[in-house]
C-alpha cells in the first residue's frame, strides 16, 4: 500500500478473512474516505457475462440503493448504451468523472447515467486482470460535482489492485453452480 491509503482501509484490506467480510467493510470505508453518498461493487464473470452488485453502502436512506440479489446476464446492448462500461470491457484505466452534466459524450452517456444511476460525480474503477473485466467499484455523489484529487485517484487505484484476487475468488465461488443454468442449452 502507498502512504496515502488511510490506515482504516489498509487494515480492512490486510485483515479481512473472506472476500465477503472485506467487501462489506470496504464499501463504507471508501465512502467515508471520499465523503461520498454511495459506494457499490459490481462483480461479473467475464466468461459468462453474469454480474451483480452484492455489496454497497449508502450515506443515508434518501440515497438510492444499487443491489442485486441474483446473478443476471448483462444486456448485450450495455456497451453501446454506456461508454464507461465499454471502456471497462476494453480494460481502459479507471474513469474519474467530476460532473456528469458536463462530461464528454465520449466518456459517458448523460441519458444512461440519469436513467440508471442519477448521480452527479463518480469514480468508475475497473477491476481488470489479464485483459478481462471482473468488476467495477463505483463511489459517487448525487447533489454536486466533485473534483477527485491525485491522492484519491492513487488510493482508488491501490484499492483496486489489492481487491482483485479476492474479487476473482468471490466471483468464481459464487458463480460455480450457475454455469450450468446460465449457459444456453446445446442441441
Amino acid at each position: 500500500m502507498t502512504d496515502f491509503v488511510p490506515p482504516v482501509i489498509t487494515q480492512i484490506l490486510t485483515t479481512s478473512p473472506t472476500p465477503e467480510a472485506l467487501f462489506k467493510a470496504l464499501m463504507p470505508a471508501i465512502g467515508e474516505f471520499l465523503d461520498c453518498d454511495r459506494c457499490f461493487l459490481y462483480l461479473r464473470d467475464p466468461a459468462t457475462c453474469l454480474g451483480r452488485v452484492p455489496f454497497y453502502w449508502i450515506r443515508h436512506a434518501a440515497i438510492p440503493i444499487i443491489y442485486d440479489k441474483a446473478w443476471k446476464r448483462e444486456p448485450v446492448s450495455l456497451p453501446d448504451e454506456d461508454p464507461m462500461f465499454a471502456a471497462a470491457l476494453r480494460t481502459d484505466p479507471s474513469i474519474f468523472v467530476e460532473d456528469v452534466e458536463t462530461a464528454s459524450p465520449d466518456v459517458l452517456s448523460q441519458v444512461f447515467e440519469r436513467r440508471s444511476f442519477g448521480h452527479r460525480a463518480l469514480i468508475h474503477a475497473h477491476l481488470c486482470q489479464h485483459n478481462q473485466l471482473w468488476g467495477v467499484l463505483q463511489p459517487c455523489l448525487f447533489e454536486r460535482p466533485r473534483q477527485w484529487t491525485a491522492v484519491e485517484r492513487q488510493v482508488i487505484n491501490q484499492i483496486v489492485l489489492a481487491i482483485m484476487p479476492k474479487a476473482i475468488a468471490y466471483i468464481k465461488a459464487a458463480t460455480e453452480g450457475l454455469l450450468i443454468t446460465a449457459m444456453p442449452e446445446s442441441k
